[in-house]
């Protein structure tokens, strides 16, 4: 099975033309499938004498991938799309032809050296001070949760250990998701602090909702989340004001920006982040709005021992890797976060950068946030839709007027079975609106009008 035969060459061959294809060509939409209809038309795929090589690629090309979004396609606009670069997919095959473990230095330094190369990067537009570093994990739930952890861990430490009314984090009501899911894993208690008018978490909300905790609730308050541009809205908190409520306090502070942290890569928007430099963690994810393929999150800690302390694993067969004057010891990106064993997930960004450079990641971000100005000025103009909000980076909330849930849900049915676009409503205080999300730079104001002249 592992030698490498004629029919592994002409595999090769076929999957390479494939691959080459996907890039250049452009890619419908595709469609949702039922399990019923795949079983169908794929029949039983894994079998005691296999099904081939051909067959397989086959199958996959005509069957289960036209059943699977293309989250790149410049229609692609709901939840968090991906855009990644033709470098970024490319190299992705490289990674995976590698068999590269980038657990620890002493096997994995190279590939550890560049992905530190791209951490380096994004650490300096946060501002955060030199030392700080971090790790590639597969992505914001991830991220969010080994960040938690080690914030957990430094609170026990410095306090003495766990409060006997346990331990409790602050988020705002538009935190993501996953933040709720991690403090489920942890056993952590979640205090929620009212947003302002747009959802944001402000610096003297989440003071008076802290002072306000029983004491022995606010003493277990060891972490705030704060949102450097919420998936929902793509609002970024007050991250200046919660900056200074917890360093009052002495709370860690996290900031989540796995889809918005992209943004202090654009000059237009920078100033939104003020703050985040001040931050004790941060995520972001390369395979939203930074043009890297699925899966990766950057997890960054301003000062990274924290976590080594919580995540460094001790095993006989691990001595020689954990001697930490040794040259082969320099970075072990196992000491991060939760993981041991890791793919280098982060060298296809890594590439991207080191190929177009960040001026073109800067102008391709700019474009995005030019194109959402423009359908906010778009919806403006249209009579019965109405914009929710200003959009602060590259989420548009808009109404149709006398729409419900089933008009918004028939709505993104019928783009999609027309391949106009790929499109999902959400809700903002209770009321169903339409929502659109920008991240590819190959989306243009003619797909946005397609989108909008089907709400007439």
């Amino acid at each position: 099975m592992h030698e490498y035969t004629h029919q592994t060459e002409e595999l090769t061959r076929a999957i390479v033309a494939y691959a080459r294809n996907r890039i250049a060509s452009p890619q419908p939409l595709d469609r949702i499938a039922s399990s019923a209809e795949l079983s169908r038309r794929a029949g039983e795929t894994v079998t005691p004498e296999g099904l081939g090589g051909d067959e397989a690629l086959r199958i996959w090309a005509e069957v289960l991938a036209p059943a699977t979004i293309s989250t790149d396609h410049p229609a692609a606009l709901a939840f968090v799309p991906a855009a990644p670069t033709k470098a970024a997919v490319l190299f992705d095959l490289v990674v995976g032809a590698s068999s590269t473990i980038a657990a620890g230095w002493i096997d994995g330094a190279g590939a550890i050296w560049a992905e530190n190369q791209a951490l380096a990067w994004l650490a300096d537009l946060a501002g955060l001070p030199e030392g700080a570093g971090g790790v590639f994990v597969a992505g914001g739930s991830a991220g969010n949760l080994s960040a938690l952890v080690t914030a957990r861990a430094t609170a026990g430490q410095r306090r003495g250990g766990r409060p006997a009314a346990g331990w409790r984090i602050a988020v705002a009501e538009s935190v993501h998701s996953s933040v709720i899911t991690a403090a489920r894993v942890i056993d952590v208690e979640v205090v929620t602090v009212p947003g302002d008018e747009r959802g944001r978490l402000t610096g003297p909300a989440l003071a008076a909702t802290l002072d306000g905790l029983d004491p022995a609730q606010a003493e277990g308050v060891f972490a705030v989340v704060a949102s450097a541009g919420s998936t929902n809205a793509g609002i970024v908190d007050d991250l200046s004001g919660v900056a200074d409520a917890c360093r009052d306090r002495q709370i860690w502070l996290h900031v989540d920006g796995a889809y918005g942290g992209a943004g202090l890569a654009a000059p237009s928007v920078r100033p939104r982040f003020t703050g985040i430099e001040r931050a004790d963690s941060f995520i972001v994810d390369p395979h939203k709005w930074l043009f890297a393929p699925y899966d990766c999150c950057a997890l960054l800690y301003r000062d990274p021992g924290t976590a080594r302390g919580v995540f460094r694993q001790e095993a006989e067969y691990l001595d020689t890797v954990n001697r930490q004057k040794a040259a082969w010891s320099e970075w072990n990106p196992a000491d991060y976060a939760y993981h041991l064993s890791r793919r280098a997930r982060g060298l296809p960004f890594w590439f991207s950068l080191a190929t177009y450079g960040t001026d073109a990641y800067r102008d391709a971000l700019e474009q995005v946030l030019t194109l959402t100005r423009r359908t906010a000025e778009e919806i403006r103009s249209r009579p019965g839709l109405d914009l929710v909000m200003e959009p602060e980076l590259s989420v548009v909330l808009f109404r149709r007027s006398g729409w419900g849930l089933e008009d918004y849900e028939s709505w993104w049915h019928r783009l999609l079975e027309s391949q106009i676009a790929f499109v999902q409503p959400t809700s903002w205080r209770g009321e169903q609106v339409a929502r659109l999300c920008f991240v590819n730079p190959r989306t243009t104001i003619d797909h946005v009008l397609a989108v909008l002249g089907t709400m007439a």
